[in-house]
């Protein structure tokens, strides 16, 4: 069964999907080949193409692609304004192995937003039914969309839904917040529910799903066709794992110190190239720290030593410290997450 097919029988089938989130200069080719070593996703989505009159499709991004090391569906997504420029993107994106074309709605960074690309564009719901039409019209493959329910308020979502469902979208993914909410309240399931239950096309819930039982609770809530997965799966990358586990009503895998600080020595030596120097390095491993020390312990300590290391002795050190023993780490945040990088 080739990939296409793969995804064609995740759309039609009864199991739940279960995506890893794109989240830039994150979710990358060498963090995907790691996620296939603790049970994987079902579904990926590359880092986002920027597209604009002069852009190129990014050649790292199109590593994932071209190298994909999951054995899974790769849909490929891209941020952008400018109709022209994207449909060009997304001609170009159908000449390499992919299963679908997504259009990112939904990424919160002021850098983006500002731009009115992302989900910047949520302010203008007639432009994004201009680039929806476009690229429907240009994509011959699956077409995919990500959004959030609105930019600074929730109330144009009810203008939105009507204009995905004019396209014949295959899929969207909804996150449950608005662009101005970030990562900091609670995520609006109801938002996602009326989605999942008006559209005619399956929809992904997206937002806070951290372990088995809240992704039981969300799929029940929302009565979406599966899930998106991004600051949870960095954190604990059993979770897809562990979510089949719970479907299947099997007893759930839960992570020692020691199986959480293997992790960590793998994570770096997957995502650290040995070309550049050291405190780059570090940097680097920083980035994807800041999700996973949420669940390491509770009183901050352990990110706060963290963001302080400069050199790999120290870092490993510090991890050493807070993950070298044999007790249970359901890696669960211990409190909400105000601070993150990338999109999710």
């Amino acid at each position: 069964m080739n990939q296409a097919e793969q995804f064609g029988q995740m759309l039609r089938g009864a199991a739940p999907i279960l995506a890893l989130a794109p989240m830039q200069d994150v979710t990358d080719l060498s963090f995907w080949r790691l996620m296939t070593g603790y049970g994987g996703a079902d579904l990926y989505f590359t880092e986002y193409f920027r597209v604009h009159p002069t852009s190129n499709l990014e050649k790292w991004i199109l590593k994932s692609i071209t190298a994909n090391p999951t054995g899974r569906p790769v849909i490929a997504q891209m941020i952008g304004n400018d109709i022209p420029s994207l449909v060009r993107a997304a001609r170009e994106l159908q000449q390499y192995p992919i299963v679908a074309v997504d259009l990112n709605l939904g990424c919160p960074a002021p850098v983006v937003y500002r731009k009115c690309a992302g989900g910047g564009l949520l302010r203008e719901p007639q432009r994004v039914d201009a680039i929806l039409g476009a690229l429907r019209e240009a994509v011959s493959i699956k077409f995919t969309v990500k959004t959030r329910i609105g930019f600074d308020s929730p109330r144009v979502f009810d203008e939105l839904l009507p204009i995905f469902a004019r396209h014949p979208i295959d899929l969207l993914t909804v996150h449950g917040r608005t662009v101005a909410e970030m990562y900091r309240n609670e995520v609006h399931y109801d938002y996602i529910a009326r989605a999942a239950a008006g559209l005619p096309f399956p929809v992904l819930a997206n937002g806070n799903v951290d372990s088995a039982q809240t992704a039981d609770e969300v799929l029940r809530l929302t009565g979406a066709k599966g899930l998106m997965i991004g600051r949870g799966a960095i954190r604990n990358p059993w979770i897809f794992h562990q979510i089949r586990q719970q479907r299947r009503g099997e007893t759930l895998f839960v992570p020692a110190g020691h199986d959480v600080l293997g992790y960590v020595r793998a994570l770096y030596d997957a995502v650290c190239s040995p070309d550049v120097r050291e405190l780059s390095q570090v940097q680097k491993m920083k980035k994807y720290l800041n999700y996973l020390g949420a669940g390491v312990e509770p009183t901050g300590q352990f990110l706060h030593q963290i963001r302080r290391v400069t050199t790999k002795a120290d870092f490993f050190r510090v991890c050493e410290d807070f993950l070298n023993h044999d007790r249970a780490m359901p890696l669960e945040p211990f409190q909400h997450e105000a601070h993150v990088l990338g999109t999710t």
